[in-house]
Order: structure tokens, then sequence, then C-alpha cells
């Protein structure tokens, strides 16, 4: 499959989950462009790095970046963007698999899928946590800053 037919699925993946999360009209676009955007820097992350957990990480923290300056600048809680563009990062092959396996009573073959899986799944939360703390890390301090400043 082309870059060009991925990234176009993974747009129509975040828009189609964005309607089904009652994501305004006026901000439907800017939720189906951060799925776009993941799996633009996924596949971009592919020809420098040989590992797909690594990639995964680091399209997790493009896309919660992106989804925090869009909310701040939409007005929007970041979850409206972030869960949309996470929708194409989602190992679903690879979930479908280890269930696969699973019932086949194939213990090998799932442990290893299960531990693949796992290992996807931990580098897109890591780099929602990563970015998320960073983010409330760095407002916190201003507000705290802002009280320190107000007082005097």
């Amino acid at each position: 499959m082309t870059y060009a037919l991925q990234i176009l699925t993974a747009f129509l993946g975040s828009f189609g989950f964005s309607i089904l999360f009652n994501i305004r009209r006026s901000k439907l676009l800017i939720a189906s462009l951060g799925g776009a955007f993941a799996w633009s820097i996924y596949l971009v992350l592919g020809t420098v790095l040989p590992s797909e957990t690594v990639r995964y990480f680091f399209a997790a923290v493009f896309v919660t970046v992106y989804a925090e300056v869009f909310a701040r600048i939409a007005k929007t809680p970041t979850t409206s963007f972030l869960v949309s563009g996470i929708i194409p990062l989602v190992p679903g092959s690879a979930l479908y698999n280890t269930m696969k396996f699973a019932l086949n009573e194939d213990w090998s073959a799932f442990g290893e899928t299960a531990i693949y899986t796992v290992q996807l799944a931990m580098a897109i939360a890591a780099g929602i946590m990563v970015v998320s703390s960073l983010i409330h890390i760095v407002t916190g301090g201003f507000q705290h800053l802002k009280a320190y400043f107000k007082k005097r």
C-alpha cells in the first residue's frame, strides 16, 4: 500500500472516530488531521528507525503535542484531539493475531505476539504520558509564578 493511501486511510479512520466521539463539526478536520499526521510521522520514521516500538513512541509523542497545541487554540479538551489522533496507531492486527493464536492454542506464537502487542501499547502510552506530564509541569509552573508575582 502506498504511503499516500495509508495516510488517507488514517485520516478517514480518525474522521470516523471523531464523528463517533461527537466532536463538533468545526473541529472535525483538526482531529482527523492529527491521525493522518501521526501515521505520517510513523511512516517517515520507518526510513530512519528500524524499531517499530520506537516509531510508535515518537508518533504518540507527536500526536500528543499536536493535541495539546490545538486544544489550547480551539479551547477544547485535549482528549478531543488526542483520542482521534491515536486511532491509526492502535495495533489492531497485533491484537487480532494475539487472540487468534490464543484461540488456536498456539502458545509459543501467542506469547511472542502478546509481548509485541504490549510493547506497542506501552510505547503509545509512554509517548502520551511524557508529553502530558511535561505540559502539566510547565503550565503548573507558570501558574505558580503568576500567583507568586500577584502576591507582591
